[in-house]
């Protein structure tokens, strides 16, 4: 058991770094988990996930409680009112326990002068806290997403940018993927049945199940055995398009951290896959992921965009471009996406996604298929790329996903759907 670990200090200095510093908060926070015993580790996540999500709620609260912000070296404090604020408004943990904890911060990160403010701030809260939540709801700040994205989901979707917005704001739902080569998904839902949990099938994509709640990956029946592997359900629509046959030689370009390789591997066992991804780090993943689901693929680091550095001229009969984009479609999943990225972000993606497509083309054998998807819900990296795309590229068709007009197929985040997703299946001619 470790000892002398104050949680609430912890999720504080972790928010400081994503927020201040710009970091990921997938970066940040494992390194804080090692620390800490294995039944504070999923308070932990909650405490900064949730932090993270209320953001702007949180901050509006503390500039209305506070005379003047903290700064400086007593900027952690800032943010160690703000796990105090989140764990009175968002959780269950009783009042009285969430003040303790958190004005005890204080100590470990060397404040303990200030414990008296951070204890009367919160007090001031909870006396206000009707009248304060109140006025909230009628603030600009209410829709907890930062302006210039609001602004885009609102061009984009003016009928439905508050469901997306609504969507992103929720805690995300667990979807598995069931291996094929092990169980049929109905024989693996009955194995859960049998564990006492439940799950639903995806009417769209064929081996994706909600869970009806989540439930650490050791309960799962045969996880380790690799029957089954957590992945979004939009994630999992790729292989859908892609379409994986056995003996075809098929690139997985952006692959890691391996979840769509493997997907091809279980779609089409004798596939001879090429993973290629530019952070050799992250490629450490796809490695692990094979690993426990016993399968091989090749894997090369390499730039998506000089493509003859890690193939050569060799050409490929599918080509699966999970592109990097502004991962609007994942919010829910990673809230930290919110603060880390920037409007400025979008067209620079964009152009990195339209260098990628034209200098893998070559590379796919006539008749192939390649299948575009992002992770994002912004029409300039989704259908409007590809329809940039499919203008200066004579010898590329749109296949089954959208229209000449609007190509490629766009899923919105859903409380029982999968997340933000696109995906454009094209053909060579």
């Amino acid at each position: 058991m470790k000892k002398n670990i104050n949680l609430r200090s912890m999720a504080a200095q972790a928010i400081e770094q994503v927020v201040e510093q710009g970091q990921s908060l997938s970066n940040v926070l494992p390194a804080l988990q090692h620390k800490v015993s294995d039944k504070d580790k999923s308070l932990l996540q909650e405490l900064c996930f949730g932090a993270l999500r209320t953001l702007p709620q949180l901050d509006w609260l503390i500039n209305k409680l506070m005379s003047r912000p903290m700064t400086g070296k007593q900027r952690t404090v800032h943010y160690l009112i703000m796990i105090g604020l989140y764990q009175l408004l968002h959780t269950r943990i009783p009042a009285h326990a969430a003040l303790a904890e958190t004005v005890e911060g204080a100590v470990a990160i060397k404040r303990p002068q200030l414990k008296g403010l951070i204890n009367g701030v919160l007090r001031q809260f909870q006396r206000q806290q009707d009248v304060l939540q109140a006025e909230f709801e009628q603030s600009e700040q209410r829709f907890l997403h930062p302006t210039w994205l609001l602004k885009r989901l609102q061009k984009a979707y003016p009928q439905q940018w508050q469901h997306i917005v609504e969507a992103n704001n929720l805690r995300p739902p667990m979807w598995l993927r069931v291996n094929r080569n092990h169980h049929s998904r109905d024989a693996w839902l009955a194995l859960l049945a049998e564990s006492g949990m439940e799950g639903f099938p995806h009417p769209g994509y064929p081996d994706a199940i909600r869970m009806a709640s989540a439930v650490p990956v050791s309960a799962l029946p045969g996880f380790n055995e690799g029957w089954v592997t957590v992945q979004d359900a939009s994630a999992q629509g790729c292989i859908t398009f892609l379409e994986p046959q056995n003996g075809e030689r098929i690139l997985d370009l952006c692959a890691a951290p391996g979840g769509k390789t493997t997907h091809i591997l279980e779609a089409a066992p004798q596939a001879n896959v090429l993973a290629v991804d530019i952070d050799e780090q992250r490629l450490s993943r796809v490695y692990d992921n094979l690993k426990r689901l016993g399968m091989k693929a090749e894997v090369k680091q390499g730039d998506g965009r000089h493509p003859a550095q890690w193939c050569g001229d060799e050409k490929f009969d599918r080509i699966l471009l999970d592109a990097p984009c502004s991962a609007t479609g994942v919010i829910r999943r990673h809230p930290d996406i919110k603060w880390l990225r920037r409007d400025r972000d979008i067209s620079e993606l964009v152009q990195l996604q339209a260098e990628i497509l034209d200098a893998v083309w070559p590379h796919l054998r006539p008749g192939g298929t390649l299948v575009y998807a992002t992770c994002s819900v912004l029409p300039e990296e989704n259908s409007q790329q590809i329809a940039a795309f499919l203008s200066r590229t004579s010898d590329a068709r749109l296949s089954v996903t959208g229209t000449p007009e609007r190509p490629g197929q766009q899923n919105l985040p859903g409380a029982e759907e999968g997340d933000g997703f696109f995906y454009a299946k094209l053909s060579k001619q």
